[in-house]
């Protein structure tokens, strides 16, 4: 057995590789963006070709970097920015259309026509997911309905329908193995998760052969192995999990009732909920946390679009700052956001809202609004949003939030910190080690080699770098998200249909 575990971690803007120790700490990384494609507004799409030329560079990279050979890795885990949608021929393992990501609304009216005709409750009560454009289902429906040929072509066999996982499984694999796992099997709408297969009721509404699909399989097994011309050697592919799913094992949330957030491209909350898939009344998801040791483990999970992406929007489109990293050092040059309120409704709003057609909005401006003030109210944003889903997660559990332990990119931020744990009223905690959504992939796959031998010896890993206590009047608390609470419901319904095209 090699001394290492690497993790593949495919994100929604760049592709990442992490290689880890015995420890849980990380011994090299890679990172590669890519290009993001915005055919229309609301549409977007990225070339799988070049997710998975992006993500073998950073593989290579990383153990470059570590100066390792592939043969001191143990077994390589997987995870991946969920619900994004490839569709390829499997005689060539060429794309026949580019993938098409979870931020996309391009479904929004087929969604709708699924509400109105009453079908939605049957999908909510089988795959524990809303009626909306995020999940895959209708992805690949409008892929199979718009591309020339390819309804034929599927219904031959001829095609193969997978989430980022399968399309990296399947080229690290040679083309031998088409699976994915079931934590993004729960994120496609196709998927019955209690009866733990793809629903053959919803498969005929949605018009899609099940010849398309993956095999699923648990979250921790192997499941295949890397092909020689990719790394020299076959090393042993054996964890598979959607990034936040991911991320929930890899900050140690093994018990029901524990809460983790991940700020990343989007802000995804999920509790652990044990055994039992918990229905929510309002506006949550249920979905599959991960299949292991022959049991499979529920999430209750909320869902917000544009977190960390709003802070590349101030990078990249205004130019109000240099990197993402200066975005605290601007909004802590002023006490608070003079009154702002910046709504990232940039491709809709979804949980609690699920609202396709809000847009982005910013309130509160007057004269003396500056930089500062812009910046801090993006950063607060992502606050505000998670407020939302944690009152909505208390009340769907009936359990009460004790803490909150975060990760991603925007959890080094301490300024958006203090301001949750100010806006939850409970205490935020931030590990030693961020990267959490590749460190659950690289736990899974450990567990299922033998490299670490159970849960608690994974615990032993977990420590804290900081906590942040809340110290905000109950007061200010209120009239902030009484604020928030308007700026939203003025975001919403912003475009009709006819409008998006």
């Amino acid at each position: 057995m090699g001394n290492y575990i690497m993790a593949v971690d495919q994100g929604t803007t760049s592709s990442r590789t992490i290689i880890f120790n015995h420890a849980g700490e990380i011994v090299s990384s890679s990172q590669q963006e890519f290009e993001q494609i915005y055919p229309r507004p609301g549409w977007v799409e990225h070339d799988p070709e070049l997710i998975w030329a992006s993500q073998l560079k950073t593989i290579r990279e990383a153990l470059d970097r570590a100066n390792l050979q592939a043969g001191e890795i143990s077994a390589i885990g997987i995870t991946n920015q969920r619900e994004t949608t490839v569709l390829w021929d499997r005689r060539t393992g060429k794309p026949i259309y580019n993938a098409i990501v979870w931020q996309c609304r391009r479904t929004a009216d087929f969604c709708k026509e699924l509400q109105e005709e009453g079908f939605d409750a049957k999908l909510r009560e089988k795959t524990g997911l809303v009626t909306d454009a995020y999940f895959s289902g209708t992805k690949l429906k409008w892929i199979l309905d718009h591309v020339p040929g390819a309804r034929r072509e599927a219904e031959q066999g001829h095609l193969a329908f997978g989430t980022i996982d399968s399309w990296l499984v399947n080229r690290l694999s040679g083309g031998k193995v088409h699976v994915t796992d079931y934590s993004n099997a729960s994120r496609t709408l196709l998927y019955n998760i209690h009866e733990l297969r793809w629903d053959d009721e919803i498969l005929e509404r949605f018009d899609i052969p099940s010849a398309l699909l993956p095999e699923v399989v648990p979250s921790s097994h192997p499941v295949a192995c890397t092909d020689l011309e990719i790394l020299g050697i076959s090393v042993p592919i054996a964890g598979i999990a959607g990034d936040q799913q991911a991320a929930l094992f890899g900050q140690c949330c093994f018990d029901p009732g524990t809460v983790k957030t991940t700020y990343g491209t989007g802000c995804f909350m999920l509790m652990n909920t044990g055994r039992e898939a918990k229905p929510s009344a309002c506006g949550l998801l249920t979905t599959i946390a991960w299949g292991l040791g022959g049991e499979i483990t529920y999430a209750l999970e909320g869902s917000t679009f544009i977190a960390g992406a709003v802070i590349q929007w101030l990078r990249d489109e205004l130019k109000l700052i240099r990197s993402a990293e200066e975005s605290e050092y601007w909004a802590s040059m002023v006490e608070d956001s003079n009154g702002v309120y910046l709504v990232p409704a940039f491709v809709g709003l979804g949980a609690p809202h699920w609202d396709p057609h809000a847009r982005g909005a910013i309130f509160g401006l007057t004269r003396g609004v500056n930089r500062s003030h812009l910046v801090r109210a993006a950063l607060e944003s992502i606050a505000f949003q998670s407020k939302e889903i944690v009152d909505c997660m208390a009340r769907d559990s009936g359990l009460g939030l004790t803490e909150l332990r975060v990760d991603g990119g925007a959890a080094a931020n301490s300024l958006l910190c203090q301001f949750q744990a100010d806006l939850l009223d409970i205490p935020v905690r931030r590990p030693k080690v961020l990267e959490t959504t590749a460190l659950g992939a690289a736990y899974l796959a450990g567990l299922a080699v033998g490299y670490w031998r159970d849960k608690e010896e994974i615990s032993a890993n977990w420590s804290v770098d900081r906590e942040f206590h809340p110290r905000m009047s109950q007061n200010r608390r209120r009239n902030l998200v009484t604020g928030w609470e308007r700026a939203v419901a003025r975001s919403k319904n912003w475009v009709s249909p006819e409008e998006e095209g």
